[in-house]
């Protein structure tokens, strides 16, 4: 099955004591870019997130945002300046005997000076923080994918009637090819007849301006080709492989083909078919920016 490039999928848990978040978002690129925002204290978890991400999505330009909130404060320590808190305590036994005052220093009233302190976050467990983030990232990353083959399959539809619809084409193309040779050869003998009139007519000659003609003309090749390249549009889109580019490069044989057939044709009824051919290369082309 396709998949498109364009995707989205949250989704929100609270686990481990934690509240996390992971959101996904990919809109089409011809490579594979990804901006990756992880809470700065966690800034390991962007490694992972990007090569998780990467078994799932190999195109598209891919936002993930992961937040993570700790519902306990026994994730950080509290870090006691004993130089600065013997400062205030040697500071205030000097204003106790200078202006002779009541000796209440005690711990509360030195830890009124709350720079003595200062709170550090305590080193996370980084494998089970990422674990805890991996299962929300899994169902934000089903729901991603989910909506990436909803819409790949709806253009998976189009492409298929697309193509099918160039067979056709190159098929009118290939049966009516011999025909302008013979409307040549028909063309070709009324004009001489009208100019010679009753001589007679010298038929080598004819058949081989006749000949000279039909190999100029003859796009059998390529509509060959194009058969060929018809069954192998098939073949990837039957894969179940990321085709993006694939299909692009074939995309260009495709249209390449057609070109040769255009510059060949010298007939009104072939020509109009290469007109409709060109129509929907671009469409096609158009649909396979959109797939993985």
């Amino acid at each position: 099955m396709l998949k498109s490039m364009t995707g989205y999928g949250r989704r929100e848990a609270v686990t481990g004591g934690k509240k996390i978040l992971v959101e996904i978002k990919s809109v089409n690129h011809r490579f594979s870019d990804y901006s990756i925002k992880v809470p700065r204290h966690l800034g390991f978890l962007e490694d992972n997130v990007r090569k998780y991400a990467s078994e799932f999505i190999t195109r598209g330009k891919v936002d993930i945002y992961v937040s993570v909130e700790s519902f306990e404060e026994a994730d950080k320590d509290i870090i006691l300046n004993a130089e600065l808190a013997k400062n205030y305590i040697d500071a205030l036994k000097e204003l106790r005997d200078r202006f002779g005052l009541t000796d209440d220093i005690s711990v509360s009233s030195v830890a009124r000076y709350s720079d003595i302190f200062k709170t550090e976050r305590r080193e996370e467990d980084q494998e089970a923080v990422w674990q805890l983030v991996k299962s929300v990232m899994s169902e934000a990353m089903s729901d991603f994918t989910a909506m990436r083959e909803r819409e790949g399959e709806r253009i998976e539809k189009d492409l298929r009637a697309r193509i099918e619809y160039i067979r056709e084409l190159a098929q009118k193309v290939e049966e009516r090819s011999p025909q302008t040779v013979a409307e040549y050869q028909e063309k070709l003998y009324a004009k001489i007849k009208e100019l010679l009139g009753e001589r007679d007519i010298d038929d080598a000659r004819v058949l081989t301006e006749v000949a000279i003609f039909a190999d100029k003309v003859a796009v059998n090749e390529e509509t060959v080709r194009l058969a060929s390249h018809v069954e192998e549009f098939y073949e990837i889109i039957n894969s179940g492989e990321p085709a993006g580019r694939k299909l692009d490069f074939l995309i260009q044989e495709i249209n390449r083909e057609t070109n040769t057939i255009g510059s060949k044709a010298s007939d009104i009824e072939i020509a109009k078919i290469v007109v409709t051919l060109k129509g929907e290369i671009e469409k096609l082309r158009e649909q396979i920016q959109n797939i993985e």
